[in-house]
């Protein structure tokens, strides 16, 4: 699977500075990380609804759309396929690979190294960007 994200990967950042005109990645990467983050959400929602709905191919379709627009995020964050993959293993390390990570410290196994600060959340509004704490 990782070889094909890092395909993905590589044709998003080599599609980056095509012309919008005829690019569907180059007119994300023009028009910012707000407009990628809400067609990342939008894909993300259409995959919820068909699996609640029970569309098996629809949520594979929807998947993939997932998976394009994340790649493109991940590559206007300047995040690597590898640095994604980097976590999951540390997260295997502690949990095992099937659980994610508990959001509060004392959730956490007591053999885990000590817990970094966690960032601010976004929320998007409009299109402004609004940070909460």
């Amino acid at each position: 699977m990782s070889d094909s994200l890092q395909r993905l990967y590589d044709a998003v950042i080599a599609a980056k500075d095509l012309d919008p005109a005829t690019s569907r990645t180059a007119r994300l990467f023009q028009r910012g990380p707000a407009k990628m983050a809400k067609k990342l959400a939008e894909e993300a929602i259409e995959v919820v609804i068909d699996a609640v709905n029970r569309n098996p191919d629809a949520v594979v379709r929807e998947s993939a759309d997932l998976l394009y627009n994340l790649t493109v995020l991940w590559a206007a964050a300047g995040v690597r396929p590898q640095d994604v993959w980097r976590e999951m293993a540390r997260r295997e390390d502690l949990l095992g690979i099937a659980e994610k990570m508990p959001k509060s410290a004392r959730k956490m196994p007591k053999v885990s190294p000590p817990r970094l600060a966690r960032p601010a959340i976004v929320a998007l509004e409009g299109r402004s960007l609004r940070k909460r704490h």
